[in-house]
Parts: C-alpha cells; sequence; structure tokens
C-alpha cells in the first residue's frame, strides 16, 4: 500500500532507513530527541523508517492535509509556511538537519498545521502511524522511549508557544491602556 509521502509528486523513495543509519546517529547527536537512545536502539528504529528524496521547492508536508508520519530532516532544509487568517502565506521559519516535523499528526491523525517545502534539495527519513504501531509492539522498550521523548519535545513547544502568547497578550494590554 502507498503511504501518503509517497503520493507527493517528485517524491524519489531510498528505501529503509538502515543504510542511513550512519548519518542519523551523526544527526542525533547533536539533537536533544534521541540523545537518550543506545546506538543498538537507534538501529531498531530506523528499521521502521524509510527514506526520501525531494527537490527543491517540493511541498512535503501540506497544511490542512491528514497526515499520519513524521519525518526527520538528514540533508538539505525546509521552510516552515502557515497561512494567515487572510489566506496568505506567512512563514514560520526553517528547518535544517537534525529538525523533526509533522510530530503533531503522527500523534493524533490531525489535519497539518503548517506546509514544509523544501529549500533544497532535502533527504529525510519518516516514521509513520503504522511503524510506530508496530514499533510499540516490537520493540517495546524503543517505543516507549520514542514516545516519551516526542512527549517532551512537544510539551517543549507547548510551553514555548505559551509564553509567546502570554507575551502578546501583555503587549495588547499595554497597548489599551
Amino acid at each position: 500500500m502507498e503511504s501518503a509521502i509517497e503520493r507527493i509528486p517528485d517524491i524519489k523513495t531510498l528505501g529503509d532507513a538502515v543504510p542511513f543509519v550512519g548519518r542519523i546517529r551523526e544527526i542525533i547527536e547533536v539533537i536533544q530527541l534521541f540523545e537518550d537512545f543506545e546506538p543498538q536502539e537507534l538501529e531498531a528504529l530506523a528499521r521502521y523508517m524509510r527514506c526520501y528524496r525531494a527537490p527543491l521547492g517540493a511541498e512535503i508536508i501540506r497544511e490542512g492535509d491528514q497526515g499520519d508520519f513524521m519525518l526527520l530532516i538528514l540533508e538539505g532544509s525546509v521552510e516552515i509556511v502557515k497561512k494567515d487568517i487572510r489566506g496568505q502565506a506567512q512563514i514560520m521559519g526553517s528547518a535544517r538537519p537534525g529538525k523533526t516535523l509533522g510530530e503533531m499528526s503522527l500523534i493524533d491523525g490531525e489535519p497539518r498545521f503548517a506546509s514544509c517545502v523544501a529549500l533544497e534539495p532535502v533527504t529525510f527519513a519518516v516514521l509513520d502511524r503504522e511503524a510506530l504501531s508496530r514499533i510499540l509492539t516490537e520493540e517495546p522498550r524503543v517505543g516507549v522511549k520514542l514516545m516519551m521523548e516526542l512527549l517532551m519535545l512537544l510539551n517543549q513547544r507547548l510551553r514555548s508557544v505559551s509564553a509567546q502568547l502570554m507575551e502578546c497578550m501583555e503587549a495588547r494590554r499595554s497597548r489599551i491602556r
């Protein structure tokens, strides 16, 4: 069965992530998400991931689409874009190697919050919900560790957004006075 990522135009399937374990390990050593994983746990996780390459300009994740996967950027960079209330695209940021994207939809299956567009050719590893379920069943230690890391990552992002919201509310109150 074709996955959601494979339906995106111009995406080239590179196969499972096992051949990319060395690159994944290099990246993971400098990011927090997988810092508690042992080398054998990373290799186990890589067996459940698939790798892809997208050209410059490819929309890897489309805002509003149903999503069931997250990705880990291995090479290249993407721009994160969100439409404002007028429907105009607003750049929220960019992501480089080591950044994960799409965790929220992986967990809750809700539509994508923002789009991700390749700023250059991008190579990335994908973990979809089906593979996550298999990890939890077949490699429970790795699965629980991954879920805890995702929970901490999403919690950190929520705290950051909450702090930004409070700053905006305070600035608005100051203008009203």
